[in-house]
């Protein structure tokens, strides 16, 4: 088996059943995973829930057509000997991608994972994605479904989980689960190295059954590491209807491809790539001070010295969050102001992990 493989089980029951066959008929796979917390590897993953994220099952016959209309990335398909094969394979189990507005903003951030093995069985998708737009993301795609050919279920009995390095990603030997836990997705974060892999299990498989106890940490703690590393996601940073794909380094996330297929909201995104010029990013952002959920409202104004605005706020956590800047003004000293009133320096950073040009 290939260190970078994506570990997938489908137990009965899963999700819920689909033309009278329960999910994962015909695609039940048992996997031993090592020696819990003794194996290689086991010392250098931290393990996240994620309880702000649902997993959402699109298959049937017309799924790939449906999700290619609506998504800003190509599906990850199976090559032609099956998934499995090698670590470039497992890489594609995964992608990430955004569902835009017809007017190309951004409205749901998803990563998709493919669950059918080759190309001969049909299409099987688990779509990740913020639990509070639950119902308008339902909604979204029944508005499109129309005639096809494709079922939607949500998967309440799964649980997702981010399992991140401790020290750099690049050269980690792959994350270990307690010995015989079977989970549903184990694959690396298609977004970048540094937010390590991505875990779903059935809810029913006990956490402290699955993941080594002594390694599990806070969600908040997952949401100030990725703020860190200028990860954008959910709803709160980046707002429906609000956020722009390419500000939002969507191509920085290996999120959007230039060569696919129409799909909605396409015509803004391709017009911005081929002018070359995107004057306002996401970047992470360090407070001088602490401060609390509610110390700065989303889309507060982020001002220079001078009072002239460079961008807005969008979220964070602690001393940490997140901004849409003018990169020209990044070096300058910035600064929000709270509820209250009060003055917040704020000094963004270009993540390293961004394409050498951009830096």
């Amino acid at each position: 088996m290939a260190a970078a493989a994506l570990l997938r089980w489908a137990g009965t029951g899963l999700c819920s059943s689909v033309w009278g066959q329960p999910f994962g008929t015909g695609l039940r796979r048992r996997l031993s995973l090592g020696g819990g917390s003794d194996g290689e590897g086991s010392g250098t993953w931290l393990y996240f829930p994620l309880r702000d994220r649902d997993a959402l099952r699109v298959h049937g016959p017309d799924a790939e057509p449906f999700l290619l209309g609506l998504l800003t990335n190509e599906l990850p398909r199976p090559g032609p000997g099956g998934g499995t094969a090698s670590p470039e394979a497992a890489s594609a189990r995964a992608h990430y991608a955004h569902f835009l507005n017809v007017q190309g903003r951004t409205l749901y951030d998803v990563i998709l994972y493919r669950l059918h093995e080759s190309q001969e069985e049909e299409p099987n998708f688990l779509l990740e994605f913020d639990s509070s737009v639950s119902g308008a993301f339902q909604n979204h795609l029944k508005l499109y479904k129309i005639r096809r050919k494709v079922n939607i279920s949500l998967c309440p009995n799964l649980s997702l989980w981010a399992v991140l390095p401790q020290t750099a990603a690049e050269g980690l030997p792959m994350p270990l689960l307690q010995k015989g836990s079977k989970p549903v997705v184990l694959t690396p974060d298609p977004r970048a190295a540094c937010m390590g892999w991505r875990l779903i299990i059935e809810k029913e498989d006990m956490a402290q059954n699955v993941v080594p106890a002594t390694q599990i940490r806070s969600t908040k703690d997952y949401h100030k590491y990725r703020y860190q590393k200028g990860i954008p996601e959910g709803i709160k940073d980046l707002p429906p209807g609000v956020a722009l794909p390419l500000e939002s380094n969507l191509s920085f996330m290996n999120g959007v491809s230039f060569t696919k297929g129409c799909y909605i909201g396409q015509e803004l995104t391709a017009r911005t790539q081929h002018m070359g010029v995107i004057r306002k990013r996401l970047f992470p952002i360090k407070f001088s001070a602490s401060i609390t959920a509610e110390g700065i409202s989303s889309g507060a104004t982020v001002l220079t010295e001078s009072g002239k605005q460079v961008g807005k706020y969008r979220a964070g956590e602690d001393d940490v969050g997140i901004a849409l800047l003018r990169s020209e003004k990044i070096k300058v000293p910035l600064f929000i102001k709270t509820s209250e009133g009060q003055q917040v320096n704020i000094v963004p950073s270009v993540p390293d992990w961004w394409p050498k040009a951009n830096k």
